[in-house]
């Protein structure tokens, strides 16, 4: 087993850094996988300089009684870094005892720490609302933003996906639940019709059903809306003002005999429409879960892939994303980075449905499974 360089907890460079504390078992492979699912530079860089004594921290053993000079205490730099931006790295691992990560606030299954070392960015203080990740509780006075809110992000993810924590440079300590993250999505460059993926979710959730609007239910505006509520009692205004109003009596179609002729166009437009759709290019399915919310599975086209993805050859053609999230009762518990007990218990029941119907699409499609914060899955583990 390998060892690693302690770190010391005294060392002045820690209070300018942000920290990435583990438990036991987690190589810095698993650091680097992680990182380069996120960023597209992810590099080792040799780290090889000389260190500065700085005139803090100083040896309590050492006097100048023995004509010696103090001489700062140093966390002892590493052979190499892993690259994670332009102007930011991490280094490590670190070995910590016990005694020294209650220290640091760090929780007592750390042993092992990687120092952050990222630019100083910060903007507006944060506005009220949720604070799934703690940054507004860890960052009064100014949330991190560009590339330290970047990485940030990106340590808090990791923290979660391993069981982890994050020290913030202003001395907060972040947690993060592993079990918040419960959303999965299927990247494959395989695409099912709307049919076949209700079949395989019904395989696994006999109560599922397409998410699709119902033809011919949709009766025109309501009575009193839009023109025909000019004047009339009780009817609700339009929603642009009386501005619309006046920029349709200047632009708008005034013969009564034209607005018939468009109104004919639009509805064999629509009537062609219904008969013949153009194929789905998104969809969904939907599990009713009762008081633990809802199940959906998105389906689109993927946007943006993991970076570790990109150069993988059958990507190069197009990827289809099939997102399964949970959609919670109240769903602003989500974004609450202590949530109430009722919804971590809808919570526990939901995780496994998603990751029940994500291994049966998985095993139909192929491709690869991504967790929310885009890390990539082994579809067994699920």
């Amino acid at each position: 087993m390998a060892t690693h360089p302690p770190l010391v907890v005294d060392d002045p460079m820690l209070a300018e850094r942000h920290l990435l504390a583990l438990p036991e078992g987690v190589e810095p492979e698993e650091i680097e996988v992680l990182a380069a699912s996120r960023f597209r530079s992810v590099r080792w860089e040799d780290a090889r300089a000389p260190e500065t004594p700085t005139r803090t921290g100083m040896l309590p053993a050492v006097t100048a009684a023995f004509g010696m000079r103090s001489v700062a205490r140093r966390t002892p730099r590493p052979s190499r870094v892993l690259r994670l931006a332009r102007l930011s790295s991490l280094a490590g691992p670190y070995s910590v005892g016990g005694h020294d990560a209650l220290a640091l606030g760090l929780p007592a299954t750390t042993v092992m720490v990687w120092v952050l070392e990222a630019p100083r960015e910060r903007g507006e203080k944060p506005w009220p609302g949720g604070d799934r990740d703690g940054f507004k509780r860890a960052f009064p006075d100014g949330l991190p933003v560009r590339e330290e809110g970047r990485v940030l992000q990106w340590l808090v993810a990791a923290a979660r996906r391993l069981g982890g924590a994050v020290r913030t440079q202003t001395g907060v300590v972040l947690t993060p639940d592993p079990d918040a993250a419960t959303d999965l999505t299927v990247l494959t460059d395989r695409w099912l019709e709307p049919e076949q993926v209700l079949a395989v979710v019904q395989r696994v959730q006999p109560r599922a059903y397409l998410s699709v609007a119902t033809p011919g239910t949709w009766q025109g505006p309501t009575v009193l809306a839009g023109r025909g509520s000019r004047g009339a009692m009780g009817g609700a205004p339009e929603s642009g003002g009386s501005g619309l109003r006046a920029a349709l009596e200047e632009h708008g179609v005034l013969d009564p005999d034209d607005r018939r002729r468009l109104m004919a166009e639009a509805d064999a437009y629509d009537a062609l429409m219904l008969a013949d759709p153009p194929p789905a290019e998104a969809f969904g399915v939907l599990v009713d879960l009762g008081v633990d919310g809802m199940l959906a599975v998105e389906v689109a086209a993927c946007e943006q892939l993991p970076p570790l993805m990109e150069d993988l050859p059958w990507t190069k053609a197009g990827v289809v994303a099939y997102r399964v999230r949970w959609e919670p009762f109240e769903i602003e518990q989500i974004e609450q980075e202590r949530p109430s007990f009722e919804h971590r218990v809808a919570r526990s029941r939901s995780a496994p449905l998603i990751a029940t119907v994500t291994k049966a699409l998985q095993a139909v499609t192929g491709g690869e499974v991504a967790d929310e914060a885009d890390f990539l899955v082994d579809p067994a583990d699920l």
